[in-house]
């Protein structure tokens, strides 16, 4: 199983944070053991003094495959759930400055929690405008739409098709929207998505 993220995919986003809109996706990859399941809590690692929260769709792939097409990607999407893309921004700014890989500020232990649940695409009102948002202790922070998206998650399943063989249960982070902030010990983060039942808590996780 892969962990597959894509960077800057909401033009809002890289804006915030001073960074070009990309002509391509950037993708990075995390390992399983950034996953933290069950809604268990986030412990601040030592290393760190300014970890970020990113809210992410999160498809789960359906099937094996290299080189979608187009008319064939929707065939790839099992069902979608919520991710948080964690991030040391300290240690991402230090490997910018020196231009190593970010993987220690992007793929560390536990930097993807990852909703228990995933729902099916027929539970969504649209496919292609998924609502979701994101609340730190009690308090709304972001606030999304897939229709913003710069690339798309069909377009997002050709492209990384391309380089890298697509697995059933691989996981899929889509790019995170404007609202991104710092986390401190004792926020709880709370994740949501809006199905055709209405506004569905999916994540939820306490620092720690």
């Amino acid at each position: 199983m892969k962990i597959i993220c894509i960077g800057r995919n909401y033009a809002a986003h890289a804006a915030e944070l001073g960074n070009a809109r990309p002509d391509r996706p950037i993708v990075f990859m995390k390992p399983g053991s950034a996953i933290l399941a069950n809604n268990k809590p986030f412990y601040y690692p030592e290393y760190s003094q300014d970890i970020h929260y990113e809210l992410e769709v999160v498809v789960k792939i359906a099937k094996n495959g290299r080189h979608v097409q187009p008319e064939f990607a929707l065939d790839y999407v099992d069902s979608i759930g919520l991710g948080l893309d964690l991030t040391a921004r300290d240690l991402q700014q230090e490997c910018k400055e020196k231009g190593h890989p970010w993987e220690i500020a992007k793929a560390f232990d536990h930097s993807a929690p990852l909703s228990p649940e995933f729902v099916a695409p027929a539970a969504l009102p649209d496919l292609d405008d998924i609502e979701f948002s994101l609340e730190k202790n009690g308090q709304e922070v972001q606030h999304g739409h897939s229709r913003l998206m710069l690339f798309p998650i069909t377009e997002l399943i050709c492209y990384v098709s391309q380089y890298f063989r697509l697995q059933k249960g691989d996981l899929l982070f889509t790019g995170t929207p404007e609202g991104v902030g710092p986390l401190v010990q004792g926020d709880e983060l709370v994740g949501y998505l809006w199905t055709s039942g209405g506004k569905k808590e999916m994540l939820r996780t306490r620092v720690k």
